[in-house]
C-alpha cells in the first residue's frame, strides 16, 4: 500500500502576495528576537524604542516568546535577554546537513597543525553564515561565533565559496548585497573582486588579506556536495603579526585538504 503524497505548506493563492501573507505580530515578535540577540540585554522602554512600537505591544510580544522559552527576564530593571528556546531552534537548523558534524575531527586538526581559530560557514541569505568555531588558545585569536555572518566578498570563506559559484550566482549576490568596504585593503569592485576569485581557483584556497578588518587575516578552503557544488567553507583566521602572507599560502595546502577530508566524509566531490 503505497503512502499518500505529503501536502506541500504553502497555498496556492499565497504566491506574490508577500504582504498579505506576513502575519503582523509574529513579525514584530521576530524583529524584537534579532534585537535582542544583537546585544547584551535590553529594557523594555530600549526594545520599544529601537523598534519604533509602543511599549503594550513589545510587552505582549515579549511574554508570548517568554512562554516559549525564546526570551527571558532578568530582575532587577526587567532586562531581557535572548532565551534557551532559540538555542534550541538554532540547533535544529544544524540537523539540516552532516557537514557540522563531520567537520569537527578535521576542524580541530587543522587548529592543532596551523595554532589558528578553525571556522565553518555556509551561505544564506547572500552572506556567510558561521556553524561552528574552534578556537585557538593564543590570548590574541580570531573569534566568529556560531550565528554571525559576514559579507562575503570581505572574508576568505565567503571568497571560496564565490570562486566556485556560477557566475550568474556570485554577480546577483553582489547586486543585492553591494561591495561596502571595511578596510582600505577592502575589494570594493567587481573588476579587483574577479581577478581575486581567478586567483583563488588556481591555487584552490582564498585569502583574506585584512580586508574585513585590520590586522587580520585568513585562508579559506570550499567543500563540496556529491554535485561538485560548493556548500560550506572551511577556514582559519589570525593576526597578521603571526599569520603572514607567506605562512597564509602555506597554511591554504592544509585548509585544502582539510576541506577536501570534509567533502569525501559527506560523500561529495571537487569539480
Amino acid at each position: 500500500m503505497s503512502n499518500p503524497p505529503r501536502l506541500r505548506g504553502r497555498p496556492r493563492s499565497t504566491t506574490d502576495k508577500t504582504e498579505q501573507n506576513t502575519v503582523q505580530a509574529l513579525d514584530r515578535a521576530l524583529g524584537l528576537l534579532k534585537l535582542l540577540a544583537d546585544s547584551t540585554g535590553m529594557t523594555l522602554s530600549e526594545l520599544a524604542e529601537r523598534s519604533a512600537l509602543p511599549v503594550a505591544t513589545v510587552f505582549r510580544a515579549l511574554v508570548t516568546l517568554q512562554g516559549h522559552g525564546m526570551v527571558e527576564a532578568e530582575d532587577p530593571g526587567q532586562v531581557w535577554h535572548i532565551g534557551p528556546g532559540t538555542f534550541r531552534a538554532g540547533s535544529a537548523f544544524l540537523k539540516r546537513t552532516k557537514i557540522t558534524e563531520r567537520a569537527r575531527a578535521p576542524m580541530e586538526a587543522l587548529r592543532d597543525a596551523t595554532g589558528e581559530t578553525v571556522s565553518l560557514g555556509i551561505e544564506a541569505a547572500g552572506e556567510v553564515l558561521f556553524l561552528a568555531q574552534v578556537e585557538a588558545t593564543a590570548d590574541l585569536r580570531a573569534f566568529f561565533p556560531p550565528g554571525s555572518t559576514g559579507l562575503m566578498h570581505l572574508c576568505a570563506p565567503g571568497k571560496a565559496l564565490l570562486a566556485w559559484y556560477a557566475t550568474e550566482k556570485t554577480e546577483e549576490i553582489l547586486q543585492r548585497k553591494g561591495m561596502t568596504r571595511a578596510t582600505t585593503l577592502s575589494l570594493s569592485s567587481p573588476e579587483s573582486l574577479s581577478r581575486d576569485l581567478a586567483r583563488t581557483r588556481e591555487r584552490g584556497f582564498a585569502i583574506d588579506d585584512q580586508e574585513r578588518a585590520e590586522g587580520m587575516r585568513g585562508v579559506a578552503a570550499p567543500i563540496f556536495n556529491a554535485f561538485a557544488e560548493p556548500v560550506a567553507a572551511i577556514s582559519i583566521a589570525g593576526p597578521t603579526f603571526r599569520l603572514g602572507l607567506s605562512d597564509a599560502t602555506r597554511f591554504g595546502s592544509l585548509v585544502r585538504a582539510s576541506a577536501d577530508q570534509i567533502t569525501e566524509a559527506t560523500g561529495g566531490q571537487r569539480p
